[in-house]
């Protein structure tokens, strides 16, 4: 507990935000101090209930915190009063009216922010070879005869068999919630029933009369965020798609915070699995509800994910995976029921979970290889999944290696001074003048630019919240390419007298980007590391193929969708590239378990891809610090970037001489555009 008078360090999640403010603050004055968003409309008088908030239990050892019901002051009379007459759930305070009275975590529920997080995981529009493992048959069954007594679920089978031989195979068993429901079931059909058929020979689903649709549903359990697809699993049509923040964040920003979690709070791993399951649960009952549908008509679930989220959703403490040799409890595909990870469906359900194919390396990997499918090609394609932990694939048909980079939450927003995630009023594009060095720019949810006619009536209902992702790479990739950053990342103070933009901030500089959106040169170093470690990953699997240059990027995941190539590539994100092999593919992980939803022969496919993948662990590579040094410089200390710097003016530089490629006279000089 603090003493009187001092100040109390408070993070809140999802957004990252942090600091230190005075004890008897309130959460709510505390949240608008550093900037986090928390929705209230009556002024703190607790009469809207839209500021709740969740309080972390147990040590966060990353932010050096150990939090609980005691870091706030007790339940006030006000709080008790609202809960009493609107409702409060269990465990939630108003953030108005609970004041700090210790080191806190603080968890701000979607519910309760004014702008929500941006879950931009859309399925995309590829077209699925259909041979879903689930399969309806309308089925006439005879009815009972004194003269031939036998079972009803044997007259079942027969007619099942007889009146549909192309889709029976094997011995054809049932579930026991079948045989509990069958005899009812088959006289409200009047002896006609649809019954959904697994893999040719399980029945796990039967319905009176005609069933024309039941739905499966595709999702990718990302460390941030997660996304659901709801299919028709006769058509294969996507019914609706649905996504949230990953409610395990409150336990930690990246996955090495949340096993760190585990280990510091006994029973940790099974209050992280309760979550997710919670979250997921959600999803699938939005998708279904969207589509018009009940969770009963969900017969089928294919889950993809990390390895960390993987062990999660099993319950299983992921306490391995946080340290040397990072053992798996399972690698391969699993197939559970629902019912037994808590999952509340139609009672047949299953959920296929595509195989793991290293320590980091996981479904959702494999997830994006499916889709992807560098092992058909003869090109050598890079395929990268940007997230908090960075998912790495290189090969071609001949071969194909897998890593993992952590990257840590820094490209998502997290970790900046002026970062957030993707919601309304976070700047996601920006351009800076080669002479006045004045930024221009786009924020979510306005089509115009800053400097464009109609931007500041548009900009009014959300304001300028921050700066997201993709908009912190192009402002550093634009401060490179403009002067105002070098090669080695600093921010120069020679460029003050260049423009008011360049602010000395203590021993070093920044730059103003708007009003409350400044990066510091902390941001700087913070994506340096990110990108850093990103880089030598892919450089490693390169280097164990031999191989310069690949000929194709594919920038997966949803972050991936809304990098534009060309600074992600000025920042050395990605390997020096022609510019049109360089895709976003959207969210991969999720179209690849699409995949395995709608086609069994997908499932048989990764599961044989996966392991022919050789994997190669980062951690234990002696190159990969020296690696991980060279790749701190902006785009690279000694790879030349030839290609970019024939579309793109890079400022000049001096390239390593001992490591760059084709060195004349004991140095090169790189990055002028080309002439003619």
């Amino acid at each position: 507990m603090s003493d009187t008078g001092s100040d109390i360090k408070i993070v809140f999640t999802p957004s990252g935000r942090q600091g230190v403010v005075p004890t008897g603050t309130t959460v709510l004055q505390a949240a608008r101090t550093l900037g986090v968003d928390i929705d209230s409309v009556c002024g703190g008088r607790a009469l809207c209930g839209r500021c709740q908030v969740d309080v972390g239990h147990g040590e966060f050892a990353k932010h050096g915190i150990t939090s609980g019901d005691d870091s706030l002051c007790g339940v006030t009379a006000v709080e008790t009063r609202y809960a009493d007459k609107k409702g409060l759930a269990a465990g939630r305070r108003l953030s108005c009216q609970s004041t700090l009275q210790a080191d806190v975590v603080i968890d701000v529920p979607p519910e309760s922010q004014v702008h929500n997080q941006l879950v931009r995981k859309a399925a995309d529009d590829r077209q699925i070879e259909m041979d879903p493992i689930i399969r309806l048959c309308l089925v006439e069954v005879r009815e009972p005869d004194m003269h031939e007594p036998s079972g009803d679920f044997r007259r079942l089978v027969e007619g099942l068999q007889a009146q549909w031989p192309d889709r029976v195979s094997g011995d054809v068993t049932c579930d026991l919630h079948i045989l509990q429901t069958l005899q009812p079931v088959l006289r409200a059909g009047d002896w006609q029933v649809t019954v959904a058929l697994r893999d040719a020979h399980q029945i796990v689903g039967i319905w009176p009369g005609l069933k024309e649709q039941v739905a499966g549903v595709a999702i990718d359990v990302g460390s941030t965020t997660m996304s659901a697809h709801l299919c028709d699993m006769v058509t294969g049509d996507v019914l609706a798609s649905t996504g949230a923040m990953n409610p395990q964040i409150r336990f930690g920003e990246d996955l090495m915070s949340r096993v760190s979690y585990g280990i510091m709070n006994p029973g940790g791993h099974l209050e992280m699995t309760s979550a997710v399951i919670e979250g997921l649960q959600k999803l699938i009952s939005g998708a279904a509800e969207q589509a018009g549908l009940a969770a009963d008509d969900v017969v089928e679930i294919v889950l993809v994910g990390n390895p960390v989220m993987h062990h999660l959703l099993l319950g299983i403490d992921p306490v391995e995976l946080g340290g040397a040799p990072f053992a798996l409890a399972v690698d391969t595909s699993i197939e559970v029921r629902a019912s037994e990870i808590g999952l509340d469906v139609n009672k047949g359900a299953r959920v296929y979970i595509l195989p793991c194919i290293a320590g980091h390396v996981g479904a959702d990997a494999a997830g994006v290889v499916l889709a992807e499918a560098p092992q058909k090609g003869e090109i050598n394609t890079l395929v990268v999944d940007v997230g908090t932990n960075a998912e790495i694939v290189v090969g071609n048909s001949q071969r194909m290696l897998a890593a993992s980079s952590p990257t840590g939450p820094a490209f998502e927003g997290a970790q900046i001074s002026s970062g957030q995630r993707a919601a309304p009023g976070a700047i996601e594009r920006i351009r800076i003048d080669k002479d006045t060095l004045e930024p221009r720019f786009r924020v979510i949810g306005v089509e115009e630019w800053s400097d464009e006619d109609g931007f500041d009536a548009a900009v009014q209902s959300t304001g300028i919240t921050g700066i997201c992702g993709s908009g912190i790479i192009e402002v550093l990739a634009e401060m490179y390419i403009n002067g105002i950053l070098s090669t080695d990342g600093v921010i120069d103070g020679d460029v003050v007298a260049r423009s008011p933009r360049i602010e000395q901030d203590g021993r070093t500089f920044s730059y103003r980007v708007s009003d409350n959106v400044v990066v510091t040169q902390n941001d700087v170093r913070a994506i340096q590391l990110a990108k850093a470690a990103l880089h030598a990953g892919f450089r490693l699997l390169m280097d164990k193929m031999d191989l310069k240059r690949v000929d194709r990027v594919v920038l997966a995941g949803a972050f991936g969708t809304h990098i534009d190539p060309k600074y992600a590539m000025v920042l050395g994100m990605i390997p020096d590239c022609e510019l049109e092999n360089v895709r976003a593919a959207g969210n991969s992980a999720g179209t690849g378990a699409r995949m395995a939803l709608l086609n069994k022969g997908a499932r048989r496919e990764i599961e044989a891809v996966v392991r022919d993948i050789e994997k190669i662990e980062t951690a234990v590579e002696a190159s990969f610090q020296d690696q991980f040094v060279k790749a701190m410089a902006i785009p690279h200390k000694s790879e030349p970037y030839e290609k970019l710097a024939a579309v793109v003016e890079l400022p000049e530089r001096v390239l390593t001489p001992d490591e760059a490629p084709a060195i004349e006279s004991g140095r090169r000089r790189g990055g002028r555009r080309r002439k003619g």
